[in-house]
């Protein structure tokens, strides 16, 4: 490494913020600029720890050591390459990703770890800045087509990878803009679009097909792309959202967490929408689930002028730092506050909600909810246990329901092609193949709800199956390394 003792010199930083009162009153991202200084001296923190443990962190095996090591030496070109060997999209990564290589950071065990995930969006943007980033037009053709279902992080990786390859690849999206999850479900505030465009304008010139308003299985016959093909790739996500179907569920102002989110990135990209269902000013907010959809469901209310919002989350508070039950390198179950959060908003854990509350019948004015307690029982298995006179209620006039995702949708795509699914209603794959043969599928809609950078290794991962399944010993595309561990 350049600089041996920097971990000791030098401790964890990242961007200031723009102030709350200033940040929520619109939708771009808001952390402020850096010298590159500041960027040199956060990479110099990477120690030469003998075993990166970073690298099995991180689900693309990103060669994390190396980049911060070109950083701190202002080799940024060099930087650049050796991120974008493992990352397609290190632009998106780099700005949602939660880090689980932080989490791996050997200098986390006792220390704060590496910024890495700053670092990584700093090179990237260092490339765009610098124009080292530009389109590959002489890629030589094998003349297979592929078709991808879907552009999602997984669409979208693996439909670069393919097309790096020499396939000839057409990617359809049911929405009217490419993106999928990461220009739907995530905010601009967290993922400005231009992000997105930018990287879709690159991917077109290298020769990618985006045929946007496409619902295979509706309105184009899934059958009929793939007989036209010679492979097809299937990656629509989880899009089945868990419900939550208790007394009042039918009251008008409770809605699916993505249903709201994906309406108002529609609004803020000046999409003609009716917006009117829902009108925050000054109404009360209960957001039920404590994960990153419910904090971006927080960071929206925020910025249409709710009044009050509160998080409810049915398990309990996490620990504020590693536990027993959470060594390292594991992934730590600790509370996380996003910035979000920090915005304005109540949170409550061990909260079960029992019903939903209507004065007039028709619209929600509360939610009824208890507290609970999660204890061993005779088994040694945890149970749920409702604390005894704490039943309250909570007045609301929205909620929105952040609970997770069941599995993908079978009507339409998957029925049509009659592919196989397993026991949690995921799409069946051997080595990402279905069992139709030359129907491949990647991302959530094979292993489940998951991250984006999952979504990321998935697709790149599927492109190299497919690679292999249309080329045989002629393959031309090869699997990271901690990604090929863990198919």
């Amino acid at each position: 490494m350049g600089d041996a003792l920097g971990f000791k010199k030098y401790k964890r930083a990242t961007p200031k913020y723009e102030t709350v009162e200033k940040r929520v009153l619109h939708y771009q991202e808001f952390d402020e600029k850096v010298e590159e200084d500041f960027i040199n001296k956060q990479a110099a923190r990477c120690m030469d720890c003998g075993v990166p443990f970073c690298h099995s962190g991180c689900p693309l095996g990103n060669k994390i050591p190396d980049f911060n090591d070109a950083v701190f030496k202002s080799d940024w070109k060099s930087a650049y390459e050796i991120l974008i060997s493992t990352n397609n999209f290190p632009e998106f990564t780099g700005r949602i990703c939660p880090a689980p290589c932080e989490s791996s950071c050997v200098l986390g065990i006792n220390s704060d770890p590496v910024s890495i995930e700053f670092v990584e969006k700093s090179i990237v943007e260092k490339a765009f800045a610098e124009q080292w980033i530009s389109p590959n037009t002489s890629i030589e053709r094998t003349g297979k087509k592929v078709v991808v279902v879907g552009s999602g992080p997984a669409g979208l990786a693996a439909a670069d990878q393919l097309n790096k390859a020499g396939h000839q690849v057409e990617v359809h999206e049911k929405n009217t803009r490419v993106g999928g999850l990461l220009r739907y479900g995530i905010p601009d505030f967290k993922l400005e679009k231009q992000v997105i465009d930018r990287r879709i304008q690159l991917m077109e010139a290298e020769g990618i097909q985006f045929i946007c308003n496409s619902e295979v299985g509706k309105n184009i016959s899934a059958a009929t792309l793939k007989n036209e093909s010679d492979a097809m790739l299937l990656c629509g996500g989880s899009s089945v959202a868990r419900d939550l179907p208790i007394a009042g569920r039918n009251l008008k102002g409770i809605h699916f967490a993505m249903d709201f989110l994906e309406k108002n990135n529609k609004r803020v990209a000046g999409d003609n929408i009716d917006f009117s269902t829902f009108d925050l000013k000054d109404k009360n907010i209960v957001v039920i689930g404590g994960g990153d959809t419910g904090s971006d469901c927080i960071g929206t209310s925020n910025r249409l002028g709710a009044k009050s919002i509160t998080q409810i989350e049915l398990l309990s508070k996490p620990a504020a730092q590693r536990t027993i039950k959470d060594p390292w390198p594991n992934w730590p179950m600790v509370l996380r506050t996003s910035s979000s959060h920090k915005e304005g908003c109540e949170r409550e854990w061990s909260i079960l909600t029992k019903k939903f509350i209507s004065e007039d019948g028709i619209h929600l004015s509360g939610i009824e909810v208890v507290n609970v307690s999660w204890e061993l029982n005779q088994q040694g298995k945890v149970e749920m246990q409702e604390q005894k006179d704490s039943k309250r209620i909570l007045p609301c006039d929205y909620v929105f329901l952040a609970i997770g995702f069941l599995n993908p949708q079978f009507e339409g795509l998957l029925e049509e092609l009659e592919v196989q699914l397993d026991t949690r209603n995921n799409v069946n794959c051997n080595n990402y193949q279905t069992s139709v043969p030359g129907v491949f599928s990647a991302g959530d809609m094979r292993r489940g709800q998951s991250l984006v950078v999952w979504a990321i290794s998935e697709g790149r991962e599927a492109a190299l199956a497919i690679d292999q399944y249309l080329m045989e010993e002629h393959a031309r595309l090869k699997s990271n390394f901690a990604s090929a561990l863990m198919i």
